[in-house]
């Protein structure tokens, strides 16, 4: 008998352990509670951590996390305004503010992630399709673009006027103003499940992978024309260059040679009027002097072969006339 009843007094114990076991949960600081009854739910949200109670067995609990979440879209591709297809990945914070409009709508994050991807994906190729890829590119519209100054002061001026370096297309918005853009009508859209949008920004904007090649051979292209021109202006400079060399140097020859003719002209003037000095002193020097200088002209003026023509009264030939041939 004893046995019976301390039997029946454990399965009893039991029985109530594992009936408060079932009556009872807790609340972590991280997440908030839904009790369901029969699938549907019953009372408020419970938002307070702790200990708590339910009616066991019919009764189920059903956390839902009230941290910021992370939402990570894959990278699509879509077209901008201009007609360029571009791959965007995006990346955005959510929480879950309205818990029962959420279990009630999504159930669960798996199907809140899959609804952000719809919603957030739609909004995304709808702003990006409105918007050039330059306004999406900038951050701002006010950001003022940098050149490169490893090309120089002295060849940026002229490069820039004719191949427009450095100069952007004018944009009214930029990208912090497209991803607001993309935040406002997500963030109305997503609200009706409970859920609140913190922040959306484009993690990584590039161009297509079937575009990609075209692109980059453009880019190439550019380059090489500005290259072109780099190369075509730096003839040009040495070809001037050049230029200015040869007439500097004709013209300091051309000086030169005036130079030395003037101190030729005025060594002969004064050497003739030293000799004109010295041999004018008397009738008997000039005499002296026509006839040193006469014989000095004659080796420069008759050689072996030469032939001359003079007349009697020439003064190169009065020397000569007055001369006999040597005789043994």
């Amino acid at each position: 008998m004893k046995n019976v009843t301390l039997f029946g007094i454990s399965a009893i114990a039991l029985v109530g352990v594992f009936v408060l076991g079932s009556s009872i949960y807790t609340v972590d600081e991280v997440e908030q509670v839904i009790i369901t009854q029969f699938g549907k739910p019953v009372g408020e949200p419970v938002t307070t951590a702790g200990l708590k109670f339910k009616t066991p067995f019919i009764q189920e609990v059903n956390p839902i996390d009230k941290r910021v979440l992370e939402w990570d879209g894959a990278p699509s591709d879509m077209p901008t305004k201009d007609k360029l297809y571009i791959s965007v990945d995006l990346f955005a914070r959510w929480r879950i503010v309205d818990p029962l409009q959420y279990f009630l709508r999504l159930r669960d994050e798996r199907s809140a992630q899959s609804r952000l991807d719809d919603i957030l994906g739609s909004e995304t190729r709808n702003a990006v399709a409105k918007h050039e890829l330059i306004e999406i590119i900038r951050t701002t519209k006010d950001r003022v673009p940098l050149l490169d100054t490893a090309l120089g002061d002295t060849v940026l001026p002229s490069t820039e006027k004719g191949l427009n370096m450095g100069a952007l297309v004018p944009i009214e918005k930029g990208r912090k103003l497209v991803e607001q853009e993309i935040f406002k009508a997500a963030a109305e859209k997503v609200g009706v499940f409970g859920i609140e949008l913190l922040d959306i920004r484009f993690k990584r904007i590039n161009y297509n992978a079937s575009v990609r090649p075209k692109i980059y051979d453009r880019m190439i292209s550019e380059r090489r024309q500005i290259a072109e021109r780099f190369l075509s202006e730096g003839n040009g400079e040495a070809a001037r260059i050049r230029g200015n060399r040869v007439r500097d140097l004709n013209k300091i020859q051309s000086e030169a040679y005036r130079q030395v003719e003037e101190i030729r002209g005025l060594a002969d003037a004064k050497a003739t009027e030293i000799y004109a000095s010295a041999y004018n002193q008397s009738p008997q020097a000039v005499e002296f002097y026509e006839f040193t200088r006469t014989m000095a002209s004659y080796p420069a003026i008759i050689g072996e072969s030469t032939t001359i023509v003079l007349s009697t009264d020439s003064d190169l030939f009065k020397f000569l006339k007055g001369m006999s041939p040597n005789k043994e």
